[in-house]
């Protein structure tokens, strides 16, 4: 039996059995839970920055209306992005070649640094220019850490788990990820309800989650030091060097590359509309308060995370193919009458359920997202084939979706970014009904390592992508 590298002294590989009757040892669902506690930490850094950008927006520029100054602060969070298919390409292509523990460590450590850089900054008011500046190189550093978090992480979480419950332990990716979004909002909401007032928060208490973060990420960079590696980077280390994380053999997989693309550039939209955006829209464009905003979005967040084990377990069972086409199908048809609902004043339990519904719809994606996309390809490029295509359409498409909503606000014309989600989400759909269902021929079924495991015994192997 293959045995994987720990710190731990005596390894525990005492079995849990699920109730479908499958086994998975301790040490490995230990694995899980600690990648995906990492991965919470460092996305909470990320969405901070969203969360807050309605109280910190005033102090990096110069004043005028709060949309100007949103757009100015939209415009940073997308150049973040920009950074993501270079994170995507230099994680990917360290965990490849490294191993999966190194790269995430490395990556945290990055995050850490921006969020810091942010706490510390001082505003427009006192250094002029130079705020912005700043603001702007914080947030490049944490575009950078994040681009290569997705696709590590993906490919950890997917490695540790078993064949038959890899949809269920990879739905763990977003519901950390929806989590880090919790976390930020419920932070807020404590430091608005009991510690500050918004006059506190909009003058200097915008900080305060930043140095959390900053905090936060020791304990990410502790858990993620006493990671595991996974039995499938460490079979694959007989490669050669330059086979392992390189672009060359990628491209020997151009169809898998524009299905992460194709499927990623609705789901991130979506996403990200849902999330990031949706507490800014209901605030400028529902004339919502800000803490009805926020109570309304944390208890939705709360919904669509717990959706994700729900959905991913769903996959195992049925196959990632149907969600998917439910994602299109539900995305296409119904974008354009969500949020022209949610524009219009209305009471809170209706945005509510309106948002739920919606959470509904886009778990489709989510909780599937990293499955799907690790199994379209090997071991030996695995983190980089999932970070590189995915960080470049998330850069393109989830970066620039709150710039391109506020724009056309701008414009007085809001109604186009509606149809804009909805034509994305259709070409995803589209390249979903054209693929075929990755359960039944993923590549991580010839990675070779997974059979020396006992929950992997008697595993078909697939013949990979020609």
């Amino acid at each position: 039996m293959a045995v994987l590298t720990s710190v731990a002294p005596v390894p525990d590989f005492s079995p849990v059995e699920h109730a479908n009757g499958e086994k998975i040892s301790r040490r490995r669902l230990k694995a899980i839970f600690s990648g995906s506690v990492g991965n919470l930490v460092e996305w909470y850094d990320w969405y901070a920055f969203s969360a807050f950008s309605l109280y910190f927006s005033a102090s990096f520029f110069p004043s005028g209306d709060t949309t100007a100054q949103l757009l100015q602060t939209a415009g940073i969070f997308a150049l973040g992005f920009l950074m993501r298919p270079i994170g995507g390409w230099m994680f990917g292509r360290i965990a490849d070649k490294m191993g999966r523990k190194q790269s995430m460590t490395l990556s945290v450590l990055l995050m850490s640094l921006g969020s810091l850089l942010i706490a510390l900054t001082p505003t427009y008011q006192t250094v002029g220019i130079v705020a912005p500046i700043l603001l702007l190189t914080a947030r490049l550093l944490q575009g950078l850490s994040v681009g290569g978090e997705y696709g590590v992480s993906a490919t950890y979480l997917s490695e540790m788990a078993t064949r038959s419950r890899r949809g269920f332990y990879s739905s763990f990716l977003y519901f950390t990820l929806i989590g880090a979004q919790l976390l930020a909002l419920g932070i807020q909401l404590v430091l608005l309800k009991v510690l500050l007032t918004e006059a506190e928060m909009m003058a200097w208490g915008w900080r305060i989650p930043f140095v959390i973060g900053a905090v936060l990420s020791i304990v990410a960079l502790y858990l993620r030091q006493n990671l595991d590696e996974t039995a499938a980077f460490t079979s694959q280390k007989v490669k050669p060097e330059e086979l392992r994380g390189s672009l060359k053999v990628l491209w020997h997989y151009p169809r898998s590359v524009l299905k992460v693309v194709g499927l990623t550039l609705g789901g991130t939209l979506a996403f990200y509309t849902l999330t990031t955006y949706m507490p800014k829209f209901l605030v400028n464009t529902g004339h919502m308060t800000k803490g009805t905003a926020t109570n309304i979005c944390f208890l939705a967040l709360l919904g669509f995370a717990a959706m994700q084990p729900v959905f991913g377990s769903l996959s195992d069972r049925i196959g990632r193919r149907p969600l998917l086409i439910g994602f299109g199908v539900l995305g296409a048809l119904g974008s354009v009458p969500l949020l022209t609902a949610l524009s219009r004043p209305t009471v809170p339990w209706v945005t509510l359920l309106l948002l739920l519904l919606a959470s509904v719809a886009v778990s489709g994606y989510t909780s599937i997202s990293a499955v799907v996309k690790s199994e379209l390809f090997p071991v030996e490029i695995r983190a980089l084939g999932i970070g590189l295509p995915h960080a470049l359409s998330v850069a393109v498409f989830g970066g620039t979706a709150e710039y391109i909503a506020l724009w056309c606000k701008g414009i007085g014309h809001e109604s186009y970014f509606y149809w804009y989600v909805s034509g994305c989400i259709a070409i995803s759909l589209l390249v979903s009904l054209m693929m075929d269902e990755t359960r039944l021929t993923s590549l991580h079924d010839t990675d070779g390592s997974e059979a020396d495991l006992p929950e992997f015994a008697g595993v078909r192997p697939v013949l990979p992508e020609s």
